[in-house]
């Protein structure tokens, strides 16, 4: 046994009082602001946040639970354990993604689904589990050694548009953490634990051209006016090489992968050759090398187009040259690229000479992330068990998302040990179709806080 925790009582825990919870919670839409902007009157949000604050007074009404709400920001629920000296800080996000795109038969965005050992629905692993975990851990290490304060936004999913507001406003609360253990990240495999080394940046904007003020028949302007898309086709170009997908943007690209990061993913690259990702048939990778693969996913720049408008449905479309074209990107940047220089560099190369009027909303602009070195006792503990659940020591691998919570607080508490893990893994889908919470991922995640909690 890793200590005193008792890791059936978190297993069965969460079988007969979590997933019941966190099933309501997959019913409600409670979509983040970027994609819901009447998120405070459609009230999703706010109803997620009172049922998690009631399940957590159902569980232990000495907690303290309060749903933070500041003017014009999405809330956070904050659970107080009330203890002494500075806290452990447990992250989690219960803000969701969008549906995106049609659900397997027998599944849907918002309807909770078990099928063994998989939760399905839209935010049970991407973050729904998170404050569930984090409770069920809490209450599993007796309370904890010390004060423990669990942190649960919801803006995570819009680039925490409303953290740093919430974090200056529970400073004096909050103090300077001893640990700050994330619950948003995940690994490469369900076979033992998984430690977050780095996260990479992202910029997310909205770009819209303009060239007539309605619609005209093609035969008439064709040739003659500029096509709103080609226009977009080559401001995207100025951003990425469309045959390598290579990022051209210097300031978007980043000094290169450290030593020590490199010689982890050559490690894992020999364990792990082979993409987890759902291509078709006969599809090109844009590397062979599962190295390069994997520092591309963790170190690399990469642009993807993820929305559209002014483009109607093939068979809606008549022969018009159409007045706008808008299109969404979405840019990951390396850990080490600065966010807001590269937000400058992009908005620069936004351009056009033909007179369009272009529209730049820039929707966010998050900072990527490097861990700090490890704690020996941190490490023992997450080592100690990741053997008892699965027989094997934890991994470490550098994720390609971001997590903006993680640089903030790192900015504001360099000398804080951090611990970023979760359940994300192969097929987990988060943001995509299917998404699924593997629960035996989740209890052993539950069980490494509880001990984190216990020792720390």
């Amino acid at each position: 046994m890793t200590g005193s925790v008792d890791a059936a009582a978190i297993d069965a825990a969460w079988e007969a009082r979590v997933l019941p919870t966190l099933s309501e919670y997959t019913r409600i839409p409670c979509l983040s602001p970027a994609y819901d902007p009447e998120w405070a009157e459609r009230g999703a949000i706010a109803e997620a946040a009172e049922l998690l604050r009631s399940w957590v007074r159902d569980q232990e009404p000495a907690l303290q639970t309060e749903i933070v709400q500041l003017p014009g920001r999405t809330p956070v629920l904050l659970i107080d354990n009330g203890g002494a000296g500075e806290p452990i800080v447990v992250y989690g996000h219960m803000d969701k993604q969008p549906p995106l795109g049609e659900w397997r038969s027998g599944l849907g965005p918002y309807e909770p689904v078990r099928d063994g050992d998989l939760l399905y629905g839209r935010g049970t692993a991407d973050d729904g589990y998170s404050m569930f975990a984090a409770v069920t851990a809490l209450l599993a290490a007796g309370g904890g050694d010390g004060r423990v304060l669990i942190l649960i936004e919801a803006s995570e999913e819009s680039g925490s548009p409303d953290l740093a507001a919430h974090l200056e406003n529970l400073e004096e609360r909050i103090g300077t953490p001893r640990l700050v253990i994330c619950l948003d990240s995940g690994g490469l495999s369900y076979d033992r634990l998984w430690l977050t080394t780095s996260l990479r940046g992202i910029l997310v904007a909205t770009v819209r051209v303009d060239v007539l003020t309605e619609g005209i028949h093609s035969g008439q302007g064709g040739g003659v006016v500029p096509s709103s898309f080609r226009i977009l086709r080559r401001i995207l170009s100025g951003i990425e090489d469309e045959a390598t997908g290579r990022i051209v943007l210097p300031e978007l690209v980043g000094a290169g992968i450290p030593a020590a990061h490199r010689a982890n993913i050559e490690a894992l690259a020999a364990e792990f050759p082979e993409s987890a990702a759902p291509v078709v048939d006969g599809l090109h990778l844009l590397t062979p090398d599962p190295v390069d693969r994997l520092i591309a996913r963790t170190w690399g720049a990469a642009l993807e187009v993820t929305g559209a408008d002014g483009l109607p449905k093939p068979r809606d479309g008549g022969n018009v040259l159409r007045p706008s074209t808008t299109l969404k990107l979405s840019l990951r940047l390396p850990p080490d690229v600065d966010a807001q220089a590269a937000c400058d560099a992009l908005i620069s190369a936004i351009r056009t000479d033909e007179g369009a009027h272009v529209t730049i909303d820039m929707e966010a602009a998050a900072q990527g992330w490097i861990a700090p070195p490890l704690e020996a006792g941190v490490a023992a503990t997450l080592s100690a068990v990741s053997k008892e659940r699965f027989g094997r020591d934890f991994g470490s691998v550098g994720e390609g998302g971001s997590i903006p919570f993680l640089p903030d607080l790192q900015k504001g508490f360099p000398a804080t040990p951090f611990v970023a893990t979760g359940v994300l893994g192969p097929h987990s889908n988060a943001h995509g179709p299917n998404e699924a919470l593997h629960i035996p991922m989740a209890k052993a995640v539950t069980h490494a806080v509880a001990e984190l909690l216990r020792s720390v």
